[in-house]
């Protein structure tokens, strides 16, 4: 057993997501992770509860206009202090703490946007500005080096880990489902395309009327869903855990979504995808930011339209024994490169690479 040697203290954002960069950290050999959190985070991690002030509800996660309250409650006796996003206000803060306490600070970022709107956005811009001092940046996807490259940060204090995904979770059904059954696991917002899925969809079913489209997750869109209904082979699954998550990508045969660019925002890598991929689904979607990352061939990218969505479905829906095949190698190729303990190791030594420099 690897003996404790770290303390890592993690800010929370207020909405953030479980199972995801706090629990990761969390799995990195010899650390101890104390978080500052509104919920009771997932894992082995001691729970500091957390209040925001939070003038505004517009955005949310990164772009939340939110701080944490109660920081003279945090135990200063740390190794690190971490956060996800350079420009989010908690990022703001933990570098004000960590300078005063004289701890180092990581950042974990995702950003792909160079010309990211938000940074030139008080108070966002000041977050962004002691961000880029960090003595670690953390990036979870290529493209945020390059990102991180462009504003003058010097290469020596980034690290590009890609991110895990829980292999004995999400793992293929038994048998390869053979049915015409597409799933679509994502908020159902307009960034993440479901009204264009269900366009596709409609195509599809003129080629293969038995052709069936399970949507997991929740969000303004929802009504949209609930219209298309039955007759339209749409059932609505609503949201989940990550054990229904995976028992649900089980039961088809295809994964899609179809990101869509935003003002600040535009698809970084993708979560979904690597589930569906452990799980044995090929993946679907429309280009869109950097999700080539993790959708590569023979998954298919199309452009970002109902017709050529409903192309790409159909080159699986309707051939079973390529879906098979493709989603066989979506499975090696997620336990070869994103298998979840060996990427919390690697996570673990990009701390411990800076905690060796001098």
């Amino acid at each position: 057993m690897t003996e404790l040697c770290r303390r890592l203290l993690w800010f929370s954002l207020p909405d953030q997501r479980p199972r995801r960069e706090l629990y990761w950290m969390s799995l990195m050999p010899g650390t101890r992770v104390t978080a500052l959190a509104a919920q009771r985070p997932y894992g082995d991690v001691d729970w500091v509860p957390a209040r925001y002030r939070r003038p505004v509800r517009r955005f949310v996660e990164a772009g939340a206009l939110a701080w944490a309250r109660d920081l003279e409650r945090l135990d200063p006796r740390q190794d690190w202090v971490a956060s996800l996003e350079l420009c989010s206000l908690v990022t703001g803060q933990a570098g004000r703490w960590a300078r005063r306490h004289g701890v180092r600070q990581a950042v974990l970022t995702w950003e792909n946007l160079v010309h990211q709107p938000l940074y030139r956005v008080p108070p966002y811009r000041d977050a962004f500005r002691r961000s880029l001092d960090a003595d670690l940046l953390l990036c979870l996807v290529e493209s945020a080096r390059q990102h991180l490259l462009e504003h003058g940060v010097d290469d020596s204090r980034i690290r590009v880990v890609l991110p895990g995904v829980d292999t004995d979770l999400f793992h293929p059904a038994d048998e390869p489902v053979t049915d015409p059954v597409a799933i679509f696991v994502s908020p159902l917002a307009a960034n993440k395309g479901i009204d264009t899925v269900l366009a596709a969809m409609a195509h599809v079913r003129r080629v293969v009327p038995e052709a069936r489209l399970l949507v997991m997750g929740r969000g303004p869109m929802e009504p949209l869903v609930r219209t298309a209904g039955a007759d339209a082979g749409v059932t609505l699954l609503g949201p989940g855990s990550a054990e229904k998550v995976a028992a649900a990508l089980r039961s088809a045969s295809v994964f899609v979504t179809a990101p869509r660019s935003t003002w600040k925002w535009n698809e970084q890598f993708g979560l979904a995808y690597l589930e569906a991929m452990a799980s044995g689904l090929p993946v679907v979607t429309t280009v869109c930011g950097t999700n080539h990352e993790a959708v590569q061939p023979p998954n298919l990218r199309t452009a970002n339209s109902a017709e050529a969505l409903a192309e790409g479905l159909l080159a699986f829906l309707a051939d079973p024994g390529h879906a098979a095949e493709v989603g066989k190698l979506n499975r090696a190729h997620v336990l070869a490169n994103h298998e979840l303990a060996a990427q919390c190791r690697a996570m673990g030594e990009a701390f411990a690479s800076l905690e060796r420099a001098p």
